[in-house]
């Protein structure tokens, strides 16, 4: 196998199945943060890979796909620490976007997304805390899932901030999308249809006019679709309680480490990390009981019949080397995208639309634990017919 994209750290690394099932003769790579037996994660970073141990044992979600008849053929970068929406990194390089190789891949699951888009495996398991399996499938052009938090098994997965880490996974079939959630998804929830469908007023407003006229025209079965504004208090106050509930986490889960090991970080990752450990938790309980003000906010707007639909981003992937103002604003707005599923743990999927002769993903968000629901109305929609 020859990558050209830049998508695999190693993939040398082949673990046979374990099993026989629904997975049968597919492969998969995984995010360089989850556990394999007698390799060691390098997070994105050297000095993490430094100073940290191989591993025993599987992550329990890489037991399961093995045990299902996948097998796993390689690991595949990240941000640093996952703590990045660009895909950039200073030190393995960026992964090549296969839409275009001028663009960013997106992050922080940025190998697993390319390693998707170019056809090198059939799915990948990604981790999504604040749109790091949502935004690269979005600029790479590919199906992407993040589930309802808690629902897939995070063991052995390398911690961001674990009130918001989920484990996602990626593909060019939606087909293939929905077996793995069939495989992975401890919940329950009955397939059917969804009777009301929502289109978020203030989050569509964050798309340019001529991306929401034409992301918006690619929508089917909307004739009873109703539009709703998501946030009274404003996505971009939803989307700085997300940043700062992320970052007292993030700095609880890794400040030790790095005040110890002083780790070199790349432009964007180092300023995160310093400003996150200014953060007091004890001077947030604003954002504490705004988030779960959300959570009940959002359960009620979509009850057990509701859905969601949004933009997975603000745009089209932006172009390499993206820096200074122009990168935090886009940052900005993409990050008040993302916070809806992310603080109140709902599943979101999202969908690869053409938009002007790039990717644009349109996403659907349903209540919590209705995932599986979620995966095969959207099949309905925008399967093989």
């Amino acid at each position: 196998m020859s990558d050209k994209w830049n998508a695999f750290v190693d993939e040398k690394i082949i673990v046979e199945p374990t099993g026989s099932g629904r997975l049968n003769g597919l492969t998969f790579a995984v995010k360089d943060v989850f556990s394999i037996a007698g390799y060691r994660n390098h997070a994105g970073n050297p000095d993490w890979y430094r100073t940290h141990e191989y591993a025993t044992d599987h992550a329990k979600v890489i037991k399961t796909l093995l045990h299902h008849g996948a097998k796993l053929t390689g690991t595949v970068h990240t941000d640093e620490l996952m703590y990045s929406l660009n895909g950039e990194n200073v030190h393995y390089g960026t992964p090549v976007n296969p839409i275009d190789k001028t663009r960013i891949p997106g992050g922080s699951s940025s190998g697993s997304a390319v390693a998707v888009s170019a056809g090198l495996v059939d799915f990948s398991l990604g981790t999504d805390t604040g749109g790091s399996v949502r935004i690269p499938s979005s600029y790479c052009g590919i199906y992407g899932f993040r589930p309802t938090h808690g629902v897939v098994p995070i063991e052995g997965v390398i911690p961001l901030a674990k009130s918001f880490d989920t484990v996602g996974w990626m593909s060019k079939d939606l087909n293939l999308l929905i077996k793995v959630g069939d495989v992975l998804l401890n919940d329950q929830s009955e397939e059917g249809c969804f009777q009301q469908i929502l289109l978020g007023e203030d989050a569509w407003a964050l798309l340019k006019k001529h991306d929401k006229q034409a992301l918006l025209s690619t929508i089917e079965n909307t004739d009873n679709a109703e539009w709703k504004q998501i946030s009274a208090e404003g996505l971009d106050e939803w989307a700085n309680t997300f940043r700062i509930l992320q970052g007292i986490e993030i700095w609880e889960e890794h400040g030790e480490w790095i005040q110890t090991e002083n780790p070199t970080f790349g432009p964007g990752i180092a300023e995160r990390f310093q400003w996150a450990s200014t953060l007091n938790k004890l001077e947030c309980n604003e954002q504490i009981l705004l988030r779960e003000k959300i959570i009940q906010d959002l359960s009620s707007l979509l009850g057990d019949d509701g859905i969601l639909i949004i933009p997975s981003a603000p745009g089209a992937a932006p172009l390499l080397n993206l820096h200074g103002e122009k990168a935090d604003k886009y940052r900005a707005r993409a990050m008040q995208l993302t916070c809806i599923a992310g603080l109140a743990g709902l599943p979101q999927v999202t969908v690869p639309v053409n938009v002007h002769g790039l990717p644009l993903g349109l996403s659907f968000i349903a209540n919590q634990n209705n995932d599986r629901k979620l995966l095969h109305w959207v099949n309905k929609l925008y399967g093989e017919k």
